[in-house]
C-alpha cells in the first residue's frame, strides 16, 4: 500500500521523529545476520562483566544472548552495539502471565531502561527458556501464552513493541519425526505451538529453537557418530528425493516440516543454541568440538540452506555456549558444564574461526588470577580416611572431569585427591585453612595438571554482587504482585 505524503503527514512524521531523537528512542537497523553466542554465567568463577564484553569485542561478536537481564551485564554492554537477546527464567512466567504490572514493571525496568541513545541494542526478549521441554510435565506451558501476550501489551505501552520482538526458545523435542518430511509437534502441544506461532508470525518476531546433535549421540548408542558432524557420512538420511547428510539439516527440516503442518512453512526460523561440549563425556572432547563447531560455522555461513529450505535467508545462530558454566546443575549428564569454547576464564580452548572477519578466537586480555599455587593431596599423610572430605569438596566445587569419560579420569587416586582439594581451595580465594582437610591437604607452587587435565587457579575480578540485585528485583516483582491481589493471603 503507498500512502500519499501530504503536508499534514510530513510535519506528523517530523514530530515523530524529534519526540524519539529527545527521548532517546533507538530503531534498531536491520540485523546483520550471523554467528552469536550464548552467555551464561552460573559460574563459579565468573569474570567480570566488563571483561568478557572486552572478549566479545575483540572476536567480533555481535550477537548475544543472555539467559536473564542482569543489570551488570547490561550496564556492561552499554555502548558497544551488540545485539542482545535478554531472557526471563520460566520461573518468571506464572507471575507475568498473572499480572500486567508485573510485565510492565519488567519491562520498564529490563528493556526501558537500556534502550536509550548509547545504551544496549535488545533486539528481542526470550520468554522463558525451553518451557515446553518434556521433562517439565507441562509445569509451565498454560502461562506461555498469557505471558506473551501481557508483555507484548507492556512493549507497545512503552513505544517498543515495533523495535523489540518476543521470542520463545522451544528445545527440539518439540517435535518428532521419523523422517523429516513427516514433523510434526509433540500431539499435547499442537494447540499452544499454533497459538505461538500465529503470536510470532503477527508481530514479526522468528520461531526460535535449541538444536544438539551432541545430545542425539549422547543419548542412544545407535546413533551413527559421522552423522552427527558435517564432514559427510556413511549413514545419510533418505528422505524420499531428499537426502540428509548431516543431523543438523535433518532436525531443522523436520521443524519446517511441523511447523508447514500448522500452517506457517516459511516462518523464519533462529538457531537458539547449538554447540558441542569438550568434557564430561566420551563423546564430549575438545577435537570433537572443535570439528563440529567449525563444521557448523562454515555451513550456516555458506548459505546453501537445507533440502527443505534451498533458497532460504541466511541463518542466525547462537552457538552455545561462550564460557563454561561451572555451577549448572549436571542432572542431564556431566558436560553440562563444559559447552564453552572458551574456558571459564576466556581463554580459547581449541582454535575456532567464527566467520566474522577476525580469524581464530582471541583470548580475553588482562584477566585478574590468584597466585600461582594450588592445594594438592599431602604425600606425607595417610589418605585412607579421605573419602568424606572428597565428597564435601565436589559438593561445593566442580569435580565433573574426574568421572568417566573426563579428561582428569586417568590422573590416578591421589591426583582425583588433589584435584577435589584443590577446586575446593580456589573457590575459596585460596584461603590457607581451605586447604587444610585435617592435614591430609597441602599448598604446592608447582602446577600438577597432567595432560589435558588442567588444576585451575581462580580469577579475581568476578562480579558478585549481581545475584543480590537481581534478587531485590525479584523480591520487587513477588511484592508488587501480592499488593495486586496476585497471591490470596488469607489464612
Amino acid at each position: 500500500m503507498r500512502i500519499k505524503m501530504t503536508e499534514g503527514n510530513k510535519l506528523a512524521v517530523v514530530i515523530v521523529l524529534a519526540v524519539a531523537v529527545m527521548v532517546g528512542v533507538v530503531w534498531p537497523a536491520e540485523s546483520a545476520t550471523g554467528i552469536g553466542v550464548n552467555w551464561g554465567t552460573l559460574s563459579l568463577h565468573r569474570l567480570s562483566p566488563s571483561t568478557v564484553v572486552d572478549l566479545l569485542k575483540d572476536n567480533k561478536i555481535h550477537k548475544v544472548k543472555l539467559f536473564d537481564a542482569d543489570p551488570y551485564v547490561l550496564k556492561a554492554l552499554m555502548g558497544t552495539g551488540i545485539e542482545v537477546m535478554v531472557g526471563i527464567p520460566n520461573e518468571m512466567l506464572a507471575l507475568l502471565s498473572s499480572s500486567t504490572a508485573a510485565s510492565d514493571l519488567w519491562v520498564r525496568q529490563n528493556v526501558s531502561t537500556y534502550l536509550v541513545k548509547g545504551g544496549v541494542d535488545i533486539r528481542y526478549v526470550a520468554v522463558g527458556n525451553e518451557p515446553f521441554l518434556s521433562s517439565y510435565s507441562g509445569q509451565f506451558q498454560s502461562y506461555v501464552i498469557p505471558a506473551l501476550m501481557n508483555l507484548q501489551q507492556s512493549l507497545a505501552k512503552a513505544n517498543l513493541a515495533g523495535a523489540v520482538k518476543l521470542v520463545v526458545p522451544c528445545n527440539a523435542d518439540a517435535y518428532e519425526s521419523s523422517l523429516p518430511s513427516q514433523g510434526a509437534f509433540r500431539p499435547e502441544l499442537t494447540q499452544i505451538m499454533s497459538q505461538l506461532v500465529s503470536f510470532l508470525n503477527t508481530n514479526g518476531s522468528p520461531f526460535v529453537v535449541n538444536i544438539y546433535p551432541f545430545l542425539s549421540l549422547y543419548g542412544n548408542s545407535d546413533f551413527p557418530q559421522d552423522y552427527a558432524f558435517f564432514e559427510g557420512t556413511n549413514h545419510p538420511v533418505t528422505d524420499g528425493t531428499n537426502v540428509y547428510y548431516n543431523a543438523f539439516d535433518g532436525n531443522f527440516d523436520t521443524l519446517v516440516a511441523a511447523l508447514a503442518k500448522i500452517g506457517y512453512g516459511q516462518m523464519p526460523i533462529v538457531i537458539g543454541e547449538v554447540g558441542w561440549p569438550t568434557d564430561g563425556a566420551v563423546s564430549a572432547n575438545l577435537t570433537a568440538a572443535r570439528a563440529f563447531n567449525q563444521g557448523l560455522v562454515n555451513h550456516v555461513l555458506s548459505n546453501e540452506g537445507t533440502p527443505l529450505r534451498p533458497v532460504a535467508p541466511p541463518m542466525d545462530i547462537y552457538l552455545f555456549s561462550l564460557l563454561d558454566e561451572g555451577a549448572k546443575s549436571v542432572l542431564p549428564g556431566n558436560f553440562e558444564r563444559h559447552w564453552g569454547i572458551f574456558s571459564f576464564d576466556g581463554q580459547a580452548k581449541y582454535p575456532l574461526n567464527l566467520g566474522l572477519g577476525n580469524g581464530l578466537l582471541k583470548n580475553a586480555k588482562d584477566v585478574q588470577y590468584l597466585p600461582s599455587r594450588w592445594c594438592v593431596a599431602n604425600p606425607s599423610r595417610d589418605l585412607s580416611g579421605v573419602a568424606n572430605h572428597i565428597r564435601i569438596a565436589c559438593s561445593v566445587a566442580d569435580c565433573t572431569t574426574l568421572n568417566y569419560g573426563g579428561s582428569c579420569n586417568a590422573i590416578g587416586a591421589k591426583g582425583n585427591i588433589s584435584y577435589a582439594f584443590n577446586g575446593y581451595y580456589q573457590l575459596q580465594k585460596q584461603d590457607s585453612q581451605s586447604c587444610d582437610f585435617d592435614g591430609l591437604g597441602t599448598v604446592t607452587f608447582l602446577d600438577p595438571s597432567v595432560g589435558d587435565c588442567r588444576f585451575l587457579v581462580g580469577v579475581t575480578d568476578g562480579n558478585s554482587s549481581s545475584c543480590s540485585d537481581l534478587h531485590r528485583r525479584w523480591l520487587l516483582l513477588v511484592w508488587l504482585w501480592i499488593l495486586w491481589g496476585g497471591w490470596n493471603l488469607t489464612m
